[in-house]
């Protein structure tokens, strides 16, 4: 059985789950189009979550996914978040924030599981990791498909032997935060595709670097039983990301984007920016705690419509997209025949 049979939806295509930008209404649109819609639910708390879904269900009657961040033990140096703080205040001066509080933040994973259950959500996606196995029985008691994501083999035979259901291999090109738990090597979509099917038996979903059409028929003709987009996406008019970053979007031409841990402790592809060069080789903290420290400055640098400070993810195939809905968006990969 392929893998949209297993999940209801028309196309072999999966919206990445963006945390921050997959607002409601643009998941909804997403599912509309007849693609596999996901919350981007990795920083919402439980409640939040579980408006989310809410919000989508009153939207739409079509599958969609939620995707959550599996949580780390990550020791807090104090020392290490002080000289962290230090390293930004050079780029907070830069924006008005000579100081700003830092709360860190905890993991709401347990209770958001509870709310999936709880809601009758039927797909739910990992990042960062796998759930134990406690979350995975009581998820499959409930119904719930399962989907890992792999940045190399080994992580993508972690993913079926813990029990996912399918799991995304997302190539080095992708934007956004890599999904990656046991290595942060790289790995292109060409090389880690082929020798994931040979390595596993579960459906998997292609991403990175599918920004048309073509790389969609390549990958399906190569083994993929469906494909992850994000950077396609992101222009969209339901999009929930920030104009300046639909704008970064469609200016970017060819590869203007560089893996960086300067926004959240974590690799993830992004527009290159002053933000990023001003980090070059200053001291980061961890995940979490980065991405607690660098949050006021990234909210403050989009109030005030200043891009240079502002984590303007984007995959290595940036300089294709296009805008429109995401109807329109949908039906450039599929072909209007299809959409």
């Amino acid at each position: 059985m392929t893998l949209p049979k297993n999940l209801g939806i028309e196309h072999p295509i999966i919206q990445a789950p963006m945390a921050g930008i997959t607002t409601p209404e643009f998941v909804a649109a997403c599912a509309e189009a007849g693609v596999l819609g996901s919350i981007g639910a990795g920083y919402l708390s439980a409640e939040a979550t579980r408006d989310s879904i809410r919000e989508v269900k009153r939207l739409t009657n079509k599958p969609f996914a939620v995707n959550l961040f599996v949580p780390e033990q990550t020791e807090m140096d104090q020392e290490q978040l002080r000289q962290a703080y230090l390293a930004l205040h050079p780029i907070g001066k830069k924006i008005g924030l000579p100081f700003w509080k830092a709360p860190l933040s905890e993991s709401s994973f347990d209770a958001q599981i509870a709310v999936i259950i709880d809601e009758g959500v039927n797909i739910c996606s990992f990042t960062f990791g796998l759930p134990d196995e406690t979350v995975i029985r009581d998820l499959k008691e409930h119904g719930v498909y399962l989907i890992g994501t792999a940045t190399n083999v080994e992580e993508a035979i972690l993913a079926e032997k813990v029990g996912m259901d399918a799991v995304v291999v997302q190539g080095k090109e992708a934007g956004g935060h890599r999904g990656s738990f046991l290595s942060e090597e790289l790995i292109t979509l060409d090389e880690l595709l082929p020798s994931s099917i040979e390595a596993v038996r579960i459906p998997i979903i292609a991403a990175g670097g599918i920004a048309n059409r073509e790389q969609l028929e390549l990958q399906l003709s190569r083994g993929a039983q469906a494909v992850q987009i994000g950077t396609a996406l992101l222009a969209a008019d339901e999009s929930g990301a920030h104009p300046l970053h639909k704008e970064a979007v469609l200016a970017a031409t060819g590869n203007s984007t560089v893996l960086t841990k300067a926004f959240s402790g974590k690799p993830a592809r992004g527009i290159r920016n002053q933000f990023i060069d001003m980090m070059e080789g200053v001291p980061i903290a961890p995940y979490p705690y980065q991405n607690d420290l660098t949050k006021k400055i990234r909210a403050e640098a989009a109030s005030k419509g200043n891009l240079e400070f502002m984590s303007l993810w984007a995959g290595e195939r940036v300089g294709e997209t296009a805008g429109g809905t995401v109807e329109e968006i949908v039906g450039r990969f599929v072909g209007k025949a299809d959409g």
